[in-house]
């Protein structure tokens, strides 16, 4: 089994500690948080070992009733690989201690490729990985947008994408994101950050992207002009789409509308905390006129990561192939089963 160490157990830890626990070829060796608080209590409800990622901070959890199983380098130590699921910025400051046990881990998206060996994505770049100290797996933004890239630069080319990205102002529980009641350019200087980040999985891909940040936390959304290398019809695209596992082209007949309509499905059909782990794709925007390709997508900022979190697991230690883990991780937290029923 491989001994996975999660440090942070916030929005992307808790689910990507969940995701493993589901997998058949690894266990959570233990989880670590810098405070007691809702998130750690939750953690020792689910049967985590906790650990202090604060050695000054270890006396809180004592005050508060939570027993500790040590501290963060302790957790380091006895984990195969540690997935970092701190707060940008903090993760790349783990690097060093992450280094000197001579532990691999996956950092998130909100670091600095500079930071890491590599970035991943399973669908683009799964075997580059292999051996690799610090991996980053890269925002949900951009795992959204390389998923989609993949299948449609293998089949048609790109000679060109460009994307603009409406962005969530924040994730449901952070109450101190913003905007309130505004739309902002967000930066108002182009390009956007993601063009750049998908190039760290793409390096010859020509991409413009541009960024807008509004008043809602469910998702983003992304509209999507991709100038192909070929002219296929509308139709032969969605097929394509359709037959990749970690896209979702939403039917028609569902009327779903917005993000909105998308989470509650997920919630109806069982998701845990409704997540969405695919990129949704609206079928009815599939649009081709010569060989420009124009589509709206749909990406859920907490949950897209999380199979390429397990994926990268296995590709950094080469313990599977992609084709493999793929399958595995699908299998194992229910997206092989996927969304849609069928009409009756």
């Amino acid at each position: 089994m491989i001994r996975v160490g999660i440090n942070g157990y916030g929005t992307i830890g808790k689910r990507v500690a969940a995701a493993v626990r589901a997998q058949p070829d690894m266990e959570v060796v233990g989880v670590a948080k810098t405070r007691p608080n809702h998130e750690a209590a939750t953690a020792v409800d689910s049967g985590f070992d906790l650990y202090a990622a604060v050695e000054e901070r270890r006396s809180r959890f004592a005050e508060a009733g939570i027993d500790l199983a040590g501290g963060v380098e302790q957790l380091v130590e006895v984990s195969d690989i540690v997935v970092d699921g701190c707060p940008s910025g903090i993760g790349a400051e783990n690097v060093p201690m992450y280094r000197k046990h001579d532990t691999p881990a996956l950092l998130q998206g909100g670091e600095d490729a500079a930071a890491v060996d590599s970035s991943f994505v399973a669908r683009a770049n799964y075997d580059t990985v292999e051996g690799a100290e610090v991996v980053r797996v890269v925002s949900c933004n951009t795992t959204g947008l390389s998923r989609l890239v993949a299948p449609l630069r293998e089949t048609y080319g790109i000679e060109k994408a460009r994307v603009t990205l409406v962005r969530r102002g924040g994730d449901p529980a952070q109450s101190g994101r913003g905007p309130i009641n505004d739309i902002l350019p967000n930066p108002v200087s182009l390009p956007s950050h993601h063009g750049p980040d998908v190039n760290t999985i793409y390096p010859d891909l020509d991409i413009d992207t541009l960024g807008l940040k509004v008043p809602a936390t469910l998702m983003h959304t992304h509209s999507v002009n991709l100038t192909l290398e070929s002219s296929p019809d509308a139709e032969a695209v969605r097929e394509l789409l359709e037959g990749e596992r970690r896209l979702f082209v939403v039917p028609e007949w569902l009327d779903i509308d917005g993000a909105g309509a998308l989470k509650e499905f997920a919630g109806d059909a069982g998701r845990p905390r409704g997540d969405i782990w695919e990129n949704c794709v609206w079928g009815e925007s599939i649009t081709v006129e010569g060989r420009d390709l124009y589509l709206f997508q749909a990406v859920h900022q907490e949950a897209d990561v999380v199979p390429e979190n397990v994926d990268a697991i296995r590709a950094v230690l080469g313990t599977a192939t992609a084709e493999e883990s793929i399958r595995t991780t699908n299998e194992a937290i229910g997206l092989d089963k996927g969304l849609a029923p069928s009409p009756r």
